[in-house]
């Protein structure tokens, strides 16, 4: 999934992290909420203003950090 319309990194919204088409909602915060078990229609029903896409876009950025994660040798 291209995911670079949907989430959104401003400077001076949620101290630079990344966000949901500029929202105050943050990457994380829906990886914690599904982490603690919340399921997406639960999160879709809480925060109406979301979209199954701007949460599948989510764990996608997430997909994409965790591949792009240096090891450095010890």
């Amino acid at each position: 999934m291209n995911y670079s319309a949907i989430i959104t990194i401003e400077a001076g919204k949620r101290s630079g992290k990344p966000c949901i088409r500029g929202l105050r909602i943050t990457v994380q915060d829906i990886l914690e909420y599904l982490a603690g078990g919340m399921t997406e229609d639960e999160i879709l029903h809480d925060f109406s203003e979301l979209t199954q896409d701007d949460i599948k876009a989510c764990l996608a950025f997430a997909a994409d950090r965790e591949r792009k994660l240096f090891v450095a040798p010890a």
